[in-house]
C-alpha cells in the first residue's frame, strides 16, 4: 500500500478468499453495493485473493455483507474494523521506525486474523507498531511486530491472541532484549 491507498473513512473490512475468480466478483459485488473505496484488490499466495475496502462506518459493513454473501464457499476469513488504531493503517502502509525496546511477533494463518489481532493489541496496551506483513512470500499468513516495554507487550500479545482467534494464532513470541540485529531479520 502506499499513502494514496488510505482510506477515506472510519472503517475498514477485508474478505479473503481461496478462489481468484470468486474475489473478483466479490470485489465487484462489494463495491456496487456501497460507496466505498477499494484500498486493494489481488491475489496473495498461495493462490488467494483479497478484496481491502474503506470509508464510511455503515458503507463499509454494507459492503462486507455483500461480499460474504457472494464469497460463500470460497470464503477463508474477514475482517471489520470501525475505528482502526491510526498506527495500524500506518503500518499498513510501510515499516515504522519506533525505537525499538522488548519486541512481540504475533503470526496468523490468515491476513484478516493479522489485521484484528494487530488493532486489539495495539488499542489494549502502550505498545507501538514496528511492521505488518500480509500473505505475500508467507504462504498466505501474516504477521505483525509490536515493540514496547515488557509488561505491555503481554497485554497487548493476550489482546491480539484473542482477537485472532481459535484455530488462527500460528505463533507468538516476546522477546525481552532483542539484540539490535534481529530487527534486520524481521524483513
Amino acid at each position: 500500500m502506499t499513502g494514496a491507498d488510505v482510506p477515506d473513512g472510519p472503517a475498514l473490512a477485508l474478505v479473503e478468499l481461496c478462489s481468484i475468480a470468486r474475489g473478483v466478483l466479490v470485489c465487484d459485488a462489494m463495491v456496487k453495493k456501497s460507496p466505498v473505496r477499494l484500498v486493494h484488490a489481488g491475489s496473495t499466495h498461495p493462490g488467494k485473493y483479497s478484496v481491502l475496502v474503506g470509508g464510511g462506518v455503515d458503507e463499509v459493513r454494507e459492503a462486507l455483507d455483500a461480499g460474504r454473501h457472494v464469497a460463500a464457499e470460497a470464503l477463508v476469513d474477514t475482517m471489520f474494523l470501525a475505528f482502526p488504531h491510526e498506527e495500524l493503517v500506518a503500518a499498513l502502509e510501510g515499516d515504522l521506525e519506533p525505537p525499538l525496546e522488548s519486541l512481540a511477533i504475533l503470526e496468523a494463518y490468515s491476513m484478516a486474523a493479522t489485521i484484528r489481532g494487530a488493532d486489539a493489541a495495539l488499542k489494549r496496551a502502550a505498545v507501538q507498531a514496528v511492521r505488518i506483513r500480509l500473505a505475500k512470500d508467507l504462504g498466505g499468513k501474516g504477521f505483525f511486530v509490536l515493540t514496547g516495554l515488557l509488561r505491555d507487550l503481554e497485554e497487548a500479545v493476550e489482546a491480539g491472541t484473542d482477537a485472532i482467534g481459535d484455530g488462527l494464532l500460528a505463533g507468538c513470541e516476546i522477546i525481552a532484549n532483542p539484540h539490535p540485529d534481529v530487527f534486520d531479520g524481521l524483513r
